[in-house]
């Protein structure tokens, strides 16, 4: 996605539409749906918290699965300018709502792109998740 719907026409070539990236996300789900669908968002580039609310409640519709967060930085002088160095706390924010809304999980902060050790986290979280759940059955199992 890179952006919020209202940046991106100025943020992403101009054949990219935020709509039709929503569709190719929820067309993917919908073609395989165990596939983990993940998605990227660049902030500082003049969004408003109730823009990125609204992208990830767009997001959940389609069923995206992860979400990460990082700082734009402007690459050239011909290239846009950064609006805004958000905070560590603001990313932390933006996790924690991401995971409240459903995303099973979510990487943010200034330094996080799009393939930021997101994939190996990811499997992390899924294998701890898994492993605790398999020791909860065994106790269960034992137990009874």
């Amino acid at each position: 996605m890179e952006t919020v719907e209202e940046l991106t026409p100025f943020v992403r070539d101009r054949r990219a539409k935020f709509r039709q990236s929503l569709q190719v996300l929820d067309a993917a789900k919908k073609a395989v749906p165990s596939l983990i669908t993940k998605t990227s968002i660049m902030l500082g580039l003049g969004e408003t918290e109730e823009q990125l609310w609204a992208t990830l409640k767009e997001l959940r519709k389609v069923n995206v699965d992860v979400v990460t967060f990082g700082q734009y930085m402007r690459p050239t002088k011909r290239h846009m300018k950064v609006e805004e160095y958000v905070t560590p706390a603001t990313f932390d924010m933006w996790r924690d709502r991401a995971l409240e809304l459903g995303f099973l999980y979510c990487a943010s902060g200034p330094l996080v792109r799009s393939s930021y050790k997101a994939g190996e986290a990811f499997i992390e979280n899924v294998l701890k998740k898994r492993k605790n759940l398999e020791v909860g059955v065994l106790e269960l199992v034992e137990g009874a």
